[in-house]
């Protein structure tokens, strides 16, 4: 007599797909980070012009000219990192100025004037992402990771 065989679990196809680059630390290094990301996400299944897309390009957008504006250092340049793992799409971007750290998630946000034209970006992070850290990298500098949960 055999033994009852169990019925096999379906299980997903596990990918991980990545995309990393460096860019110059310029508003033309930011733009080109957008840009190449979202195409990258559209090649990974996350189409343009999707929420998903629309809200990745807000976040790449913000987080690096966060790196530009503020974690600029001369002669070096910043890190994007892009991940969907199941069903998370990471966005990481690193520059080298670990000594200007923004708030992390929960602490309290520095007031702004009314009427200030900068000082809200991660206001938008905290917003549009469903989780973000602001993390030390393991050479020199810092990494903000924002992410998303992928709805399919």
């Amino acid at each position: 007599m055999t033994a009852p065989s169990t019925p096999a679990t379906r299980q997903e196809p596990f990918t991980v797909r990545v995309f990393t680059q460096r860019f110059s630390s310029s508003p033309r290094g930011a733009r080109l980070a957008r840009r190449l990301v979202l195409h990258q996400l559209d090649a990974r299944g996350v189409p343009h012009g999707s929420e998903t897309s629309d809200t990745a390009a807000l976040l790449v957008a913000e987080l690096a000219a966060n790196a530009v504006t503020h974690g600029r250092f001369p002669g070096r340049d910043f890190v994007v990192t892009a991940v969907i793992h199941g069903r998370t799409l990471r966005i990481a971007v690193s520059d080298t100025r670990g000594e200007l750290r923004p708030p992390a998630p929960g602490d309290p946000y520095p007031s702004m004037p009314p009427l200030a034209e900068t000082g809200r970006g991660l206001l938008l992070v905290d917003a549009l992402a469903d989780r973000w850290d602001v993390l030390d990298r393991v050479s020199v500098g810092k990494t903000v990771v924002a992410e998303l949960d992928l709805r399919r």
